[in-house]
């Protein structure tokens, strides 16, 4: 995909590569210094899948993936390959597993090397955290009272319990992100981003606790001086090492000696490119709206909320706190619910003649039976869904949540299908209310919503998001925000801007705002936030 430059864009440069890998694909999109996309391009990755709780991906071929899309990025933008001044790197926060000198290590039971990635939604180490967390150890604290088995620790006892000869034979257990950076310079320094939200290290203290991973049963990682977690801890945007090396460059197609950032998670690097467009960081809560959904709320001192990950150091914006919420399953809650209803393969195979997901279809649909697009709800009156397939993330930070839908009737046609798709929404905009008034509660106001991910690129998305929580939703004028969000940090590394806030100002703008509905509307969502709240009350004292 390709955005056509403007007639006043330099083809000299300077321009940013920012480096995306999701969930399903790699990415890399090219960004000049105000911001503005010349060129993008993808290629989807893989992923092992086995009874629901295991996914495991291979770091080579991410890193495969990853040069073919640079590659067809800067042919596509016609410009030169040295015009490239500065790299960012962002992913999911998925656990990386190498042998010495880098080799791939199984973390899976089938003992295929190539499969050393335990991906950020993998529930298998549940039990390990529900172990970890009867600790109640003081660094549990910052990640909002309760560690969740998407996170690395827990995963990292798993391998050592059930794959002791890989937790022995691992020469660095590493995020995604901090993966990629190594691999393009050679450096093992890590994000604070990363080794914060999801390893529990304490960068406002700066340092690891090794008390905690000696209660928990990891003490060799503690007693080895954390060689293996890392030891080097440096803010998002600090340049790594001496920049690409000559080998990466090679496969990369770039020239060597790129200054390449220290990386962030992916739903943080959508924070990045949207929350500095309009007012302040801490008046905007980042919401990336993807496979899974993820809150980014920035503060200048720590705020401690119950179910909230964080308080997190300079997590995202170097020098300012983080909370981080959402859901396991967001866009991949809407899937798995669209499935349940008889006209599901139908209505796909429409979507698919005309080349578009099931649920853009579906929200088109939608769109072309009501006046304006707060008249959504309209269509999902009596159809109540709580989305959780995969657990509450926040605020209840309870994995064991599962999925409620009441209302249903014996209705089989796309019109019925339409409405449960609306309903799904409704629910997702109702967790996300839940977030944003447990974070309100604890001292974390916000003004309005700055929104990224592919699951919410819809009118009627934002503006059910918009009437279901009460908040503004903002759009920004990037189509690629996390991809943005990860250029500005090539941009920082490469000294273009003095500082994040800076070029976070400099690169993003907004396009679209999306007002919540004060009228009639906001008093069926209020009823209908009432039952949603009281589903999920009823299941968790039913659950047997």
């Amino acid at each position: 995909m390709s955005e056509e430059p403007n007639a006043t864009t330099d083809r000299t440069g300077p321009f940013f590569l920012g480096i995306d890998v999701g969930t399903g694909s790699a990415r890399a999109g090219l960004f000049d210094a105000a911001g503005m996309m010349l060129a993008s391009a993808k290629r989807d990755i893989l992923m092992w899948r086995e009874h629901g709780e295991i996914a495991e991906q291979s770091s080579d071929d991410i890193w495969t993936a990853i040069c073919a899309s640079v590659r067809e990025t800067i042919a596509s933008a016609g410009v030169d390959a040295t015009a490239v001044q500065g790299i960012g790197f962002d992913a999911t926060c998925s656990l990386v597993v190498l042998g010495e000198g880098g080799v791939p290590l199984s973390v899976s039971h089938s003992g295929d090397p190539q499969r050393n990635i335990i991906v950020w939604m993998d529930h298998r180490a549940v039990d390990q955290a529900t172990r970890i967390n009867a600790t109640n150890h003081p660094v549990l604290q910052y990640v909002g009272g309760v560690i969740s088995p998407e996170m690395e620790t827990p995963k990292i006892l798993w391998l050592k319990e059930k794959l002791p000869d890989t937790y022995a034979r691992t020469w660095q257990f590493m995020d995604l992100a901090d993966f990629l950076g190594w691999k393009a310079t050679g450096d093992l320094t890590r994000s604070s981003c990363t080794v914060t939200c999801k390893w529990t290290y304490l960068a406002h203290e700066d340092r690891w606790d090794p008390d905690y991973f000696r209660t928990i049963g990891l003490n060799e990682l503690a007693d080895e001086d954390f060689r293996r977690i890392g030891q080097k801890i440096v803010a998002p945007g600090t340049p790594l090492g001496n920049g690409l090396t000559e080998t990466a460059a090679a496969e990369l197609g770039l020239s060597p000696g790129i200054p390449v950032a220290a990386g962030l998670i992916d739903a943080h690097a959508g924070g990045i490119g949207t929350v500095g467009a309009e007012g302040t960081p801490q008046s905007n809560l980042g919401y990336v709206f993807g496979t899974s959904s993820c809150t980014m709320t920035t503060t200048s001192d720590p705020v401690f909320v119950p179910g909230v990950w964080g308080p997190y150091f300079q997590a995202m914006v170097p020098g300012m706190w983080l909370n981080e919420g959402g859901q396991s399953a967001a866009g991949a809650a809407i899937e798995q619910l669209l499935l349940f209803h008889p006209a599901a393969s139908e209505a796909e195979a429409i979507a698919a003649s005309e080349g578009k997901p099931l649920p853009v279809w579906l929200a088109e649909r939608a769109a072309e039976k009501i006046a304006s697009h707060s008249d959504a709800v309209e269509l999902a009156r009596g159809l109540h869904v709580v989305p959780e397939f995969l657990g509450n993330r926040a605020p209840f930070a309870d994995p064991h949540a599962r999925a409620i839908i009441a209302g249903l009737g014996m209705d089989r046609d796309v019109n019925g299908l339409v409405a449960l798709y609306i309903a799904g929404l409704c629910g997702i905009a109702y967790g996300l209310r839940q977030i944003i008034e447990t974070q309100d509660k604890a001292g974390a106001p916000i003004d309005r919503i700055m929104i990224s991910g592919g699951a919410g690129q819809q009118d009627i998305v934002r503006q059910l998001l918009a009437d279901g929580t009460g908040k503004p939703v903002v759009a920004s004028v990037a189509e690629e925000p996390v991809l943005l969000g990860s250029a500005i940090l090539g941009a920082v590394a490469a000294g273009r801007f003095a500082d994040m806030p800076q070029a976070m100002a400099a690169m993003s703008s907004v396009s679209h705002e999306y007002r919540p509905d004060r009228g009639e509307r906001s008093k069926l969502h209020e009823a209908r936030y009432r039952t949603f709240t009281a589903l999920q009350q009823v299941a968790r004292e039913g659950r047997g």
